[in-house]
């Protein structure tokens, strides 16, 4: 026995008809013939965004549906690459942040936890995506965000075992950021970025067994509440996604579902900057 009911998607139907648009066009890049796939684009679209936002579990999914379970995750993952294809890179994203007027851009790691495990990493006895800061399995992700802490821009995936300039060094951001390191666009990260103070401005480290001058202080005061908010990307991606709380698919994937879900929620409130 099994109940059937109503449920409604917590976004407009025009996002959900974008998703659809780009299956469509990715079936016909594939030369996929008509009445070939088990879904069509528009119910396929919804089930990418049911398991993004509402996290639902790929065998409901497949059962709501009448796939297979294979079929499932290849559907999911076909919306997953042509969402996270849309995503803006990191130059165009820097470039339109100038071009709106804005002091500075914020940069925040944030880790999606992920229940794979058992990894090995370069450390033995360490799992790869172990992160002792966290205490917890996932994937170090990079986030730009506008001043007032809107996400524009995500980076793919390190493995978190990865302190977060270690993350900026091996995507090779560093070098592009430090292009727009000026008077009229500034990068703003916490003491997380301290080695990198040349090109993101940070605030000033106590010294050891010393104080902040007053100067300092006062530095650190203005600069942490401008900052702050800038952590509200993470939170608001983790909030309206499910799927960021806890990733179950392959850990090198994570990146890619960031920037779908990123794509989303851009595409949903009509908003990139």
């Amino acid at each position: 026995m099994s109940d059937t009911y109503t449920a409604v998607l917590p976004v407009r139907e025009a996002t959900v008809s974008f998703l659809s648009g780009l299956l469509h066009a990715q079936r016909q890049r594939l030369g996929t013939r008509a009445e070939t796939r088990s879904l069509g684009c528009f119910k396929q679209a919804v089930l990418v965004i049911r398991w993004l936002i509402d996290g639902t579990r790929v065998s409901q999914l497949v059962a709501d549906n009448k796939i297979s379970r294979s079929t499932g995750y290849a559907y999911l993952h076909e919306g997953i690459t042509v969402l996270a294809a849309q995503a803006p890179g990191l130059h165009s994203v820097l470039l339109a942040a100038k071009m709106a007027g804005y002091a500075h851009v914020n940069i925040d790691g944030t880790l999606i936890e992920t229940d794979r495990c058992r990894a090995p990493g370069p450390t033995p006895g360490v799992d790869l995506w172990w992160s002792g800061k966290h205490d917890n399995h996932g994937g170090n992700v990079q986030v730009i965000t506008a001043p007032d802490g809107w996400p524009l821009w995500t980076s793919p995936v390190r493995p978190g075992r990865e302190h977060d300039t270690t993350a900026l060094r091996e995507h090779g951001i560093l070098p592009l950021l430090s292009t727009w390191t000026d008077g009229d666009l500034r990068v703003l990260g916490d003491l997380g970025y301290e080695g990198e103070a040349d090109t993101i401005t940070v605030a000033f480290k106590k010294p050891r067994n010393e104080a902040c001058t007053d100067v300092q202080q006062q530095f650190n005061k203005a600069h942490n509440a401008v900052r702050a908010i800038g952590e509200r990307g993470n939170s608001l991606l983790k909030t309206t996604f499910k799927a960021l709380r806890n990733v179950s698919l392959c850990p090198w994937n994570i990146g890619r579902i960031t920037a779908a879900a990123l794509v989303l929620l851009h595409i949903d409130h009509g908003r990139t900057t």
